[in-house]
């Protein structure tokens, strides 16, 4: 099943399998660790939605939803 980091709910991982963004977003997402094959955890989303928490690659990133819309994910069950 494939959906956005953005659809995730706390606590569901996925694989990256994608970024569909082009130039400096998708570069700053790169520099994050957030390549494809990366595993993300979804571990908290903020009150109002935005920002969300994931573990990736070992260490907690925060990134705007804006962001995570772009990241395309395949779950992992």
């Amino acid at each position: 099943m494939e959906k956005t980091l953005k659809e995730f709910k706390p606590n569901e991982i996925g694989k990256v399998k994608k970024v569909a963004s082009d130039g400096r977003i998708r570069r700053r997402i790169y520099d994050m660790g957030i390549t494809p094959g990366a595993l993300i955890t979804l571990r908290k989303i903020a009150p109002l939605g935005d920002p969300i928490e994931v573990t990736v690659r070992g260490y907690e990133l925060s990134l705007r939803k804006s962001e995570a819309e772009c990241i395309i994910m395949e779950v992992v069950e």
